[in-house]
Parts: structure tokens; C-alpha cells; sequence
């Protein structure tokens, strides 16, 4: 049971029967490892599109979604197996996943039967990539995520249950095998299947890997590590090779794309290293996060969009106490994250990114005070050291911005950074700004 390392790859690594073949040098070492998979890119977005028509009632328009997304992997099969025989078993199992979603599709759609729909993206692409390795006459295993991975009644991974339910599972296999299993998909606290949200992958690594308490738990995408600003919108950025648990948390929060946010959590609880790497290039060493790093300044820029701000104004703050709790009671009730916070004596404003609820709460909040809503805001995050002792550690950043209106400014809350939020139209050319002064 003495597991090395966790490999995850994402979408874009199983993207392509090339891009599945290339995992083969990857995996195939003397090290004993469990691979974790995401879907095929696109898939989840296909299965999400064809769950929105069932759910309005389009269920022509699902069939023909169904049938067009079969194609595509009828073609991958083709592509990928070089032998008729595991043709025509990638055919037949392809076949039946589909037949599971046209078997839903003919039924009233749930919610529940949506998680069911989502699931099928990650059970093709390891049952794929399984099938491949049988057919290159490489030992792997198929581990079903469904028979260990759970979540409780509040969404939180469930570690007793997981351990005990993996380790027995791992006793199965034989200890040449590869171990290749699906990220993402769950079941609830009523054994539904059910998922850890978009991303959750990386998650699932690093739950696994914080139960087995392996060496190292690697996130293999289409980018060497973290950079110190968002390539999307800044030339010039670098890799950083370090970073603490705790600035990688930070940075995956507030926009960082590369690491779901979750997923530094369960490392961090039993110490385990998290490196990010690139399968497109595989000799670079990537971000190893740990629980120390080096002292820097700046380390690195990130950005979070579809950020709300909530503004509520009232006399009764004034000299009062108990306020508070009632305006985070209410955010409570709804199960809405707050990001940032800033009060004056009469006033508190919240960002959330979370509209889901927000007409309901805000008019909770009226009964509180006068409330106003701005949405298409940003937070921006500057990661570095924030420490409270260090002096002249922060003009830089508004010397930067000082053409860019800033809305609210978070700064003391963390060793590790300052987030600021802005107008979303000022986005890139605050992220620019900043890669300029603090990094040039």
C-alpha cells in the first residue's frame, strides 16, 4: 500500500488520442503511483449543455447533443487502438456509457440525474485510457472514484469513510498495477453520485494523496506551474518555482486557473508537496508548493471575476454591536461565501461570487438598513510578504494603480497578500500595470 506520488491530468492532457498516448511515458516508471483523470476537454461542457435542454424541456435537442458528442468519441476510439479487437471494445463500451445518458434523456430530468449525466465524462476517459494500456500489454487497474470517494451532508470530503474504503479497494490490486481512477466524481452522504465541483479533480488527487500520505501529488496541465500574472492578458510572465501552501491557496482562490482552490487544503494537513507540471513539457520542473517558501515582496498577480459587492448603510451600526452577526446570519442562511469586507462606522460592504442568491439576500438586508448592489467587479489578489512587522512593503501596488479606481482594499487579513477590487473593464489593464512596476 506504500504509494510514491498522486498524478493528475487534466482535460487537456487526455484531450486528444495523441495527447493520451503521450501519458504513456509519463506513468510508466518503477514507481508505485495512482493516476487521477479528468474528462476529455469539452465533454463537461457538452454534458452540461445537454443537461440545460433537458432541463427546459428540449429533449430532441439533448438526443441530437448526445449523438453528435458519441461521434466524437466513436472517432477517438478509432484513432486510439491500433487493433481491431480493442476497436471494437472501445466501441461497445462507449456505446453503453451513451446508452446511459439516452436512457436518461428519456426519463423527466432531476437534478440528481444531472450529477448522473456530468459523471459520464470522467468514466469514459479512464475507461479509455484503462483500455489503452491493456492493449500496450502494460499492468493498470481500473479503480471506480464511486466506491471510495464520498462527501458528507455539508459537501466536505469524507476521510473516514474514503481511507477505509480505498485502502480496501487498493488491496485488490496487483502492486505492478497502474491505479487509474476518476477525479471529480463522488457520492453524496445518501450514496448518490454526485461531484466536487468544476475543477475537482485536482481535488481528488489531493484528498487521495493526503489519506495515503504519499511522497508527492503532482497536477499535470497545459502550463509549467503558477506565474507571476495571468499569460491570458500579460506578456512576459514567468513560472514561479516556489510557493507556500498558504500564497498557492491565495493565488488558486482569487483566479489562478491552474489549481482548483480546494485542493491545497488536504495536502497541507499532512505536509505532502504539491507540484504543478506541463505535460507538453515534461522536463520542466514546474511550482512545487510546500509548507515553507522564500521571501519575496511580490510573488505573483491574480484576478477573480463575477465578483458582486453588497453595501449596507444604517444609523443602527453607530456605536453598536451585534450588527455584524446579523448581516453574516443572513449570508449564513444562503450559504454564500463573503471574499472581502470593509465597515466604517455606519456602513459594511461585501463581495461574494456567488449570485445565486443574491435578490433574496439582499432583500434580507433591507430590514437591516439601505442596500446597493454593484456587480461585474473584480478582486485582484497581489501574493507576496505581507508581513504586519515590515515596513514600505505596499505603495508600490497603489503607485501602479494610481489610474485605476479602487473600490474596496483588503490588506492585513494575511501574511501573504492584498486583494483589491476594481471595475472588471479596468481588469487587464490593472494586471499589466502591476506586471510592469513590480515585476519588470
Amino acid at each position: 500500500m506504500n504509494f510514491v506520488k498522486i498524478m493528475k491530468f487534466g482535460g487537456t492532457s487526455v484531450g486528444s488520442p495523441e495527447r493520451m498516448r503521450a501519458l504513456i511515458p509519463l506513468i510508466t516508471d518503477d514507481e508505485r503511483k495512482i493516476v487521477v483523470l479528468s474528462a476529455m476537454s469539452g465533454t463537461t461542457n457538452s454534458l452540461v449543455e445537454i443537461s440545460d435542454l433537458l432541463y427546459s424541456g428540449n429533449a430532441t435537442g439533448a438526443m441530437n447533443k448526445i449523438e453528435i458528442l458519441r461521434e466524437k468519441y466513436h472517432k477517438v476510439v478509432n484513432e486510439l487502438y491500433e487493433t481491431e479487437a480493442f476497436r471494437k471494445s472501445g466501441l461497445e463500451m462507449i456505446n453503453s456509457h451513451f446508452g446511459s445518458l439516452t436512457n436518461i434523456a428519456s426519463r423527466s430530468f432531476t437534478k440528481q440525474q444531472e450529477k448522473a449525466v456530468l459523471a459520464e465524462g470522467e468514466l469514459m476517459s479512464t475507461a479509455l485510457v484503462h483500455l489503452m494500456l491493456q492493449e500496450k500489454n502494460i499492468k493498470s487497474y481500473l479503480l471506480p472514484a464511486l466506491n471510495y470517494m464520498r462527501v458528507d451532508k455539508d459537501g466536505e470530503p469524507d476521510y473516514f469513510y474514503i481511507e477505509e474504503n480505498l485502502k480496501r479497494e487498493l488491496r485488490k490490486c496487483d502492486s505492478k498495477s497502474i491505479i487509474i481512477t476518476q477525479g471529480f466524481i463522488c457520492r453524496n452522504a445518501y450514496g448518490e453520485i454526485d461531484n466536487l465541483k468544476r475543477g475537482g479533480s485536482d481535488y481528488t488527487a489531493s484528498i487521495i494523496g493526503s489519506v495515503l500520505k504519499v511522497r508527492e501529488i503532482q497536477i499535470w496541465t497545459d502550463i509549467s506551474g503558477f506565474h507571476n500574472n495571468d499569460p491570458r492578458f500579460v506578456e512576459n510572465t514567468r513560472v514561479i518555482r516556489e510557493l507556500s501552501f498558504d500564497e498557492a491557496a491565495e493565488l488558486a482562490y482569487f483566479g489562478a486557473k491552474i489549481l482548483h482552490p480546494a485542493t491545497v487544503n488536504p495536502a497541507k494537513i499532512n505536509n505532502i508537496p504539491v507540484r504543478l507540471k506541463n505535460t507538453m513539457e515534461p522536463e520542466d520542473e514546474g511550482t512545487l508548493i510546500t509548507a515553507s517558501t522564500t521571501q519575496a515582496d511580490y510573488k505573483a498577480v491574480a484576478a477573480k471575476d463575477g465578483i458582486s459587492v453588497i453595501r449596507i448603510r444604517s444609523d443602527r451600526m453607530l456605536m453598536a454591536y451585534g450588527f455584524l452577526r446579523k448581516v453574516f446570519e443572513i449570508f449564513e442562511a444562503y450559504r454564500t461565501p463573503i471574499d472581502m469586507i470593509a465597515t466604517s462606522e455606519v456602513s459594511v460592504s461585501l463581495t461574494i461570487d456567488n449570485p445565486q442568491n443574491l435578490e433574496q439576500i439582499a432583500k434580507d438586508l433591507k430590514e437591516l438598513g439601505t442596500v446597493e448592489i454593484e456587480k461585474n467587479q473584480t478582486i485582484i489578489c497581489i501574493v507576496g510578504d505581507f508581513r504586519t512587522e515590515r515596513k514600505g512593503s505596499a505603495p508600490e501596488i497603489f503607485r501602479a494603480l494610481n489610474t485605476v479606481s479602487l473600490k474596496m482594499i483588503s490588506y492585513g487579513g494575511s501574511n501573504n497578500s492584498l486583494s483589491l477590487l476594481i471595475d472588471t473593464a479596468d481588469k487587464i489593464k490593472a494586471l499589466k500595470l502591476l506586471s510592469k512596476h513590480l515585476f519588470a
